[in-house]
């Protein structure tokens, strides 16, 4: 079955014009698109950490009081 698959997924690659030498690329641009992601969100923690924290803090007040 593994070989099907295998044999499947090649055939499939060749259709697509898709070679392996490219899969060391995507690798390197899945890594920056992840690395640009990540430098994204910690910005914005950054950015917005405190307002997050104070309203966490007045909802729990909220909560605790009622």
């Amino acid at each position: 079955m593994r070989t099907m698959i295998t044999i499947v997924a090649t055939r499939i690659r060749m259709l697509l014009g898709w070679s392996d030498s490219e899969r060391g690329q995507a690798l390197i641009e899945y890594s920056l698109i992840m690395c640009l992601i990540v430098i994204v969100v910690l910005i914005t923690l950054i950015v917005l950490g405190n307002q997050v924290r104070n309203t966490y803090c007045n909802i729990e007040g909220a909560v605790v009081s009622a």
